[in-house]
């Protein structure tokens, strides 16, 4: 792998205009999904992150909306308090994002089947196009250490989404004691867990210098390498 492949390669064509990025709790989704959408925003696209995290008190793209809005990102974040799967509130500013055809959406998910329910009420909406679903991977989280483990979380959010997984992110960190070791152990295990669920792993992700420091791995070259800008915690 050349050092320059330590740089996301996107491009519009390769781009759904709907994105969900979801996984277990504690993953990584945030961070991975405020910088996806800066990725999207530096192809010249039109970008809304939603903050779709109903379950995690703590960091949440809400947290970071005054840097997205410097960005010229638009964030929503909507209000569930009173959400009933039932007979659901539709935030109308989620409704319109659907409907405006120019925005790309980016939808940072709570984790685990919890914080997936929401995403079953406007699934009628995310099937009237192609869309994309990450899951966010981390080998380092109690509950994602094995294909058996993470595959129980994964079959969850499939079923009270209504949604389709379409990549495998992953995000194997440890914060600031993550290591090369410990982001290759963690793509052993992805790549396990592609071949169990025949979905792609889209992206391996690390901070620039872990990503250089693999490099010179080539069985992992067919990956794209997604440096991430840490927004959270004091870094890997």
């Amino acid at each position: 792998m050349k050092n320059d492949a330590v740089f996301y390669n996107l491009n519009k064509d390769d781009v759904k205009r709907i994105t969900v990025i979801t996984g277990h709790f504690g993953s990584g989704k945030t961070e991975f999904a405020l910088n996806y959408a800066l990725a999207l925003k530096e192809l010249g696209l039109d970008v809304i992150i939603i903050d779709f995290d109903i379950v995690n008190p703590y960091f949440r793209t809400k947290d970071a909306e005054q840097f997205l809005l410097n960005q010229k990102i638009d964030v929503i974040s909507p209000e569930f308090a009173n959400l009933n799967i039932e007979n659901p509130y539709l935030p109308p500013e989620i409704l319109r994002a659907f409907d405006d055809k120019s925005k790309y959406i980016v939808f940072d998910v709570g984790g685990d089947k919890d914080g997936a329910t929401p995403l079953g009420v406007y699934n009628e909406h995310f099937l009237k196009e192609e869309y994309d679903m990450f899951f966010v991977l981390n080998e380092r989280r109690l509950l994602t250490q094995s294909v058996d483990d993470a595959l129980q979380i994964y079959n969850e959010i499939k079923y009270v989404s209504r949604l389709d997984f379409t990549g495998i992110v992953n995000n194997t960190h440890l914060m600031q004691y993550t290591n090369k070791e410990i982001l290759l152990e963690g793509q052993k295990l992805a790549e396990k867990f592609s071949v169990k669920t025949n979905i792609p792993i889209k992206f391996i992700t690390a901070t620039p210098k872990i990503l250089a420091e693999i490099s010179e791995y080539s069985d992992i070259n067919t990956y794209n390498c997604f440096p991430l800008r840490l927004f959270v915690g004091p870094g890997f």
